[in-house]
């Protein structure tokens, strides 16, 4: 009886996602030969590659991978964890899950997969309070810029617990905030990093790696340390950079005619200064070993610079100039240019 219920269940939410017909027969294959097909085979193995697939916040991150899911019909249902009653509504009619939920406990239960979306403060707590509902052999990873932290803090919880836990980084964002701003291709050509643990067996990898892949990412595995040094330098530093900058060319220090001179360099410089600030504060405390190890080494080539200055050595400065300019057009971007991770 109980498993009966449990088809239902499962039916009943499938059918929601997926179309009544569609999900029949995702149960009950046996009953194929019954039914004319408008849409092909292949079509209905790719929505048989997970069942369930549970998003923890359903914000830019969050809901653009919900939406590629749906898009690419790879998963029976998307579900979604949110914070505020208010976010249900919303993330539904993006059209990002199939169902959002602040219950905590119905949001990962019976999950094949289950995706951190949240800033990294938040993902241990959240962590430990879900361990309890998630079904035997699921696997957690997450779309966290900091490797290394992360996966101290995350592993032990999933140790011995019949669960598995993949640390993964999208290279893909944008300095808009919410699931208004998601997009189903956000991930397409992006770069993600995968960071498995030692103990982690090569097939749970495997599917966190399958699960990015099928969005339009291209996989790079790092050692956590590694990673987060590598984003510290092409990511972080930037980031506080154009903070910086922002702050104090549009701080109320500087003239009124100041902002009316702000044109296109400084708009492009400055612009991921408009992003999460819960988010990047959680970012350069998580890694702040690395930045700081950055910022010493930049501020180190910016003292370079002002000796350059100093002796208005115009063959100097030049080379200065004419160096980074040919390593910058020599350099292909991984993914669309407008994005910011």
């Amino acid at each position: 009886m109980r498993r009966a219920r449990t088809i239902l269940r499962d039916h009943f939410r499938l059918g929601l996602s997926m179309g009544w017909r569609r999900a029949w027969l995702f149960s009950f294959p046996s009953l194929a030969p019954h039914f004319s097909f408008p849409f092909s085979r292949l079509d209905l193995n790719r929505a048989m590659r997970w069942r369930k697939i549970s998003l923890m916040g359903v914000g830019l991150l969050g809901g653009s991978l919900g939406l590629a899911l749906k898009r690419r019909a790879l998963v029976g249902q998307v579900e979604g964890y949110v914070r505020r009653e208010s976010s249900i509504a919303e993330s539904l009619k993006n059209g990002a899950v199939d169902r959002a939920t602040c219950d905590l406990g119905l949001a990962v239960d019976d999950a094949d997969l289950i995706v951190l979306c949240t800033p990294l403060a938040q993902m241990q707590p959240l962590c430990q309070a879900m361990l309890p509902h998630l079904k035997r052999g699921a696997i957690v990873t997450d779309v966290g810029s900091v490797k290394g932290s992360v996966l101290q803090e995350l592993t032990p919880l999933f140790q011995n617990s019949g669960t598995f836990f993949v640390g993964s980084h999208p290279m893909a964002g944008s300095e808009r905030m919410g699931v208004s701003s998601a997009k189903a291709d956000l991930f397409e050509k992006a770069v993600c990093v995968v960071t498995p643990d030692s103990a982690t067996p090569s097939h749970i990898t495997d599917e966190v790696e399958t699960l990015w892949r099928s969005v339009g990412c291209r996989i790079l595995r790092l050692p956590p340390d590694l990673h987060d040094e590598l984003v510290s330098r092409s990511s972080h530093l930037p980031h506080v950079l154009a903070t910086l900058l922002a702050d104090y060319v549009l701080g109320p220090a500087q003239p009124p005619e100041q902002q009316m001179l702000c044109a296109g360099g400084f708009r492009d410089s400055t612009r991921i200064a408009s992003g999460s600030p819960e988010m990047w504060r959680d970012i350069v405390i998580a890694n702040r070993h690395a930045v700081l190890k950055t910022i010493e080494d930049f501020a180190a080539r910016l003292e370079q610079f002002k000796d350059l200055l100093r002796k208005a050595d115009p063959n100097s400065i030049g080379d200065f100039f004419q160096q980074a300019k040919s390593r910058r057009d020599a350099w292909t971007p991984p993914s669309d240019p407008t994005l910011n991770e």
